[in-house]
């Protein structure tokens, strides 16, 4: 162990950290701790094992000071505590009390319930036996680097830190990690709805994982090699802003484009995260060519070609487990399938996924007029054309001050900004009118 790390072991009796617990003394979620992924199942056999005296592994807790006051950031042993201010029903954890399975040798047979919570524990006297039970604790001290780097070491066993745990412990105070968790809790509702993602998934931080992945692709302007890209965006302090807000207004972009496009996405292979993270580069590509992507028709028949796309991997798929050859008009359908087969996070094949996506879709979406205004030429030509000077779609009557100019075919469904689309509206009627639909004019 490095020279800046010390550690100093003692016992603490179940009473002595429930008592800490209550005095605000124990950090069980400092910056660099993961998400508890401990089960009910896991949670009950260590209150069993207290319970028969047996040995837990030893909790390893970081001293440091505010104010004058001793904290324990919880290094090791977050899952251990918790169970433990579980079961005994100490905040903020008393609605997440447990019973167990436990015979005391006292217990008559034919009266034992077979299941003890801590109110049975104290309405019949036996918490003795719990508060005084000792477990080792180790007191580390040190600087913050190296006790996040024994933090690292010290949970790679038993259930593993993920990658992104492990990334979160190094780079906890990363402005770029912080907006990417921020828009994972965003998304939480979407990937699991989706299955792109699981709850098991959220709780080991592989939401914040994949939209690392997803900010730092944007920033780099297309498909990254995953690990060292992503490590590169997160640990990168000097990511400048201006860059980074940009990055996010185009990750929710594109996510909102994905939604309207893609409504089942679950009932594609493209619910899988790996391709998931290929769908959403092509998107972005569109959104950022300005092509049309909210017109509701066009979007239907996407999600049919993206299905139907799906669907013929999977049939090329059946038919390599089968020997059965691929036939021709399955070309595609097994290039793509090869790519999938091989390294998924390697650059080269997710340029070419890609490249496949797009090619599906390629055709299906047309560019918007890059003027969204209509100039004041147009305003004044069309002013003067109509003789009616009344809203097209209420009646109202117009003058110079108040009318507005309108696409007659929404801007955002593809509708050009030119005079053939343009109609007199009053305000209100232009304001609620919206990108959801067209409606007739009475120009006739």
């Amino acid at each position: 162990m490095k020279d800046r790390i010390t550690v100093k072991y003692r016992t603490m009796t179940i009473q002595d950290l429930l008592n800490n617990q209550e005095k605000g003394c124990l950090n069980l979620d400092p910056g660099f701790q993961r998400k508890s992924v401990w089960t009910v199942r896991d949670r009950r056999k260590l209150i069993e094992s207290v319970l028969e005296g047996y040995p837990v592994p030893s909790i390893f807790l970081y001293r440091r000071e505010e104010n004058g006051v001793p904290i324990y950031d919880v290094l090791d042993g977050k899952q251990r505590l918790e169970t433990i201010f579980m079961f005994a029903c100490v905040k903020p954890f008393q609605k997440q009390s447990f019973s167990v399975k436990y015979s005391f040798p006292e217990d008559d047979p034919s009266e034992w319930t077979g299941h003890w919570d801590w109110k049975e524990l104290q309405r019949y006297g036996r918490c003795g036996q719990f508060l005084t039970y000792e477990i080792q604790v180790a007191e580390v001290s040190g600087e913050i680097g190296e006790i996040v780097d024994l933090f690292v070491r010290i949970n790679s066993t038993g259930k593993a830190l993920t990658t992104s745990e492990r990334r979160h412990a190094k780079f906890y105070t990363s402005p770029f990690l912080k907006e990417a968790e921020r828009l994972a809790r965003r998304a939480r509702e979407f990937f699991t709805s989706q299955q792109i993602l699981s709850n098991g998934d959220l709780d080991r931080m592989r939401d914040v994982e994949l939209v690392c992945e997803l900010l730092a692709s944007i920033l780099a302007g297309g498909p990254i090699h995953k690990k060292q890209a992503v490590d590169k965006a997160v640990g990168n302090t000097a990511t400048h802003a201006g860059s980074m807000k940009k990055a996010i207004a185009e990750y929710m972009a594109t996510m909102q484009a994905i939604k309207l496009m893609f409504p089942d996405l679950r009932s594609t292979r493209f619910r899988n995260s790996a391709e998931f993270y290929s769908l959403f580069l092509v998107v972005w590509q569109l959104v950022q060519q300005k092509l049309l992507l909210n017109d509701r028709q066009r979007n239907s028949v996407a999600m049919r070609m993206l299905q139907r796309f799906s669907d013929g991997v999977d049939e090329v798929r059946l038919q390599q487990r089968a020997s059965e050859g691929a036939r021709q008009d399955q070309r595609l359908y097994v290039d793509y399938l090869l790519l999938v087969q091989q390294s998924t996070d390697a650059f080269n094949q997710r340029k070419r996924r890609g490249e496949v996506i797009h090619q599906v879709l390629d055709g299906l979406f047309e560019r918007k007029d890059d003027k969204r205004i209509f100039s004041a030429e147009q305003r004044r030509i069309l002013w003067n054309s109509e003789d009616a000077k009344s809203c097209v779609i209420c009646g109202m009557q117009l003058d110079w001050t108040n009318f507005q100019v309108d696409h007659i075919k929404a801007y955002s469904r593809g509708g050009r900004t030119e005079l053939s689309n343009a109609a007199l509206t009053c305000g209100p009627c232009n304001a609620s009118k919206g990108a959801g639909s067209n409606r007739s004019s009475r120009r006739g």
